[in-house]
């Protein structure tokens, strides 16, 4: 079997070449990084977790009539995907304060904040991603503002999908970032939902105990990240509920 080509690795995943045009084939790795990659570990399953948690957001976002590059999954860290252009930035939503934003305002962790707040970072990780405002985004020419129209509308839409489905297993979104990408169709060129939704990219605290179940686990040594991840996949479904602790995650097909 030829080997495949790769397109691009970043911290937590790798792009291949897909066995149709206009596809890529996603990877899930099992690499754990914080503070930009400063902190490093190897997680096992973690790369499993985080294919099986994306489809399902992804599958539920596209049943909806939101746009995502997801296509199929091909296996457990695998999934067929949209080849887009990704614009440079990360959409961040956020509806109760923490981290940075708790840092930059003075604010108690936990504050639920009046409103969502849109945020957006430029994509650089040797600028260690710095906020910018619709003025820099316009200035560069990253997006238009018929493209920032749409990305907010395609942002407070996932915030509305994920917070009812989190909420409805007893978890609160706390907040998220999504990358947009653009596909073309001829002439004609949309926005879609890109990159993966999952605990990497999400903050997700229990509303009874507040116990943390993303990658603050990580970020502030609070245990072991895969059963972190475990009790969010079992609670939506995608994990059985009665799995007991286990080394590699045995998902459900």
């Amino acid at each position: 079997m030829a080997r495949r080509k790769k397109i691009y690795e970043g911290k937590a995943k790798i792009l291949y070449e897909g066995p149709e045009p206009g596809t890529l084939v996603q990877y899930f790795k099992d690499d754990a990084t914080a503070f930009n990659a400063q902190k490093k570990d190897i997680i096992e399953g973690k790369g499993v977790l985080n294919n099986r948690l994306s489809e399902f957001f992804m599958t539920g976002l596209n049943g909806i009539g939101v746009p995502t590059h997801f296509m199929r999954r091909l296996n457990m860290r695998e999934q067929l995907v949209r080849n887009c252009e990704i614009i440079p930035l990360e959409v961040i939503v956020r509806n109760y304060a923490a981290g940075s934003l708790s840092q930059r305002l003075g604010l108690e962790e936990g504050t639920q904040l009046p409103r969502p707040i849109v945020e957006y970072c430029y994509k650089d990780d040797s600028l260690n991603d710095p906020l910018v405002t619709e003025e820099h985004i316009a200035a560069f020419g990253w997006a238009s503002q018929q493209d920032m129209d749409d990305i907010l509308s395609l942002a407070l839409r996932v915030n509305d999908f994920l917070s009812g489905v989190m909420l409805a297993v007893g978890i609160r979104l706390v907040d998220f970032k999504i990358e947009i990408g653009r596909i073309y169709e001829g002439d004609f060129m949309r926005l879609i939902v890109a990159d993966e939704i999952s605990p990497d990219s999400c903050r997700l605290w229990d509303i009874e105990t507040g116990q943390k179940l993303d990658k603050d686990v990580f970020r502030r040594d609070l245990g072991n990240l895969t059963d972190a991840y475990s009790e969010v996949a079992r609670r939506l479904g995608v994990m059985p509920r009665n799995a007991t602790q286990m080394t590699k995650p045995t998902l459900i097909n």
